[in-house]
């Protein structure tokens, strides 16, 4: 078994289930480091990934392939220091990824309040899920399989509206997202809890995305209701 000065990839099979959960958070909070520098540098240099490719479906693909890839990756090292830097990799692409959106959300008169407001609600949504899933008695397996679903529900989704090009899809989409995330932390805080993860770098991970995509749909969903020139 491998460590390093932080013990962030000790293995949870002799450790109580509240110090997997408790290192899952740690990391998790490390991981919005490269991710808040990912979008920064990004924005300071002017990248937009979908824009250098010319082509939104080239740019989808690259985008899908650097998200899968990485996370297969990630998974392969759950246990090893190696999972924990390919995390910080993933996390820094993804700021990358998300700095075009905010840049157009700062173009607003008032961006900058629809930005703190998304941060602020992804925030309360993210703690809100935390705690009920501590308290809950839901059947995680059920809701592991339900999750599933909506995996391919929201992914068929996400593909038509880049063909139908529908704002009302587009936010219908969004909505689902902010839900369908929102229950994933619940599951995956739960599913600690319960000792079913024994990775909190597996587990930071699939918090992470959930975070992110709760933040990135709640800012659409404003900027579409609140967004002025």
């Amino acid at each position: 078994m491998q460590n390093d000065v932080y013990r962030y990839t000790q293995t949870a099979g002799a450790v109580q289930k509240s110090t997997v959960l408790r290192k899952t958070y740690a990391l998790l909070g490390i991981s919005f480091i490269p991710c808040a520098l990912g979008a920064f540098i990004s924005s300071r240099a002017g990248i937009n990934l979908y824009a250098m490719f010319g082509n939104r479906w080239i740019a989808f693909g690259a985008v899908l392939a650097f998200f899968y890839g990485m996370c297969y990756l990630i998974e392969r090292n759950r246990h090893s220091n190696a999972g924990a830097a390919l995390l910080m990799v993933f996390t820094f692409g993804m700021g990358v990824l998300v700095s075009p959106l905010l840049q157009y959300s700062l173009s607003f008169g008032n961006g900058a309040q629809i930005v703190g407001t998304a941060a602020v609600m992804t925030a309360a949504v993210f703690f809100t899920m935390s705690a009920l899933a501590r308290r809950t008695k839901a059947d995680m397996n059920s809701l592991g399989r339900f999750l599933m679903v909506g995996v391919v529900v929201l992914i068929v989704g996400m593909v038509a509206n880049m063909f139908l090009q529908l704002p009302a899809l587009s936010l219908a989409l969004s909505a689902a997202f902010v839900v369908f995330s929102s229950l994933v932390i619940m599951w995956q805080t739960r599913t600690v809890i319960d000792g079913g993860e024994t990775s909190h770098i597996s587990a930071a991970l699939t918090i992470f995305i959930s975070i992110y995509n709760i933040f990135s749909s709640l800012l659409n969903i404003l900027l579409s209701v609140a967004g002025e020139d």
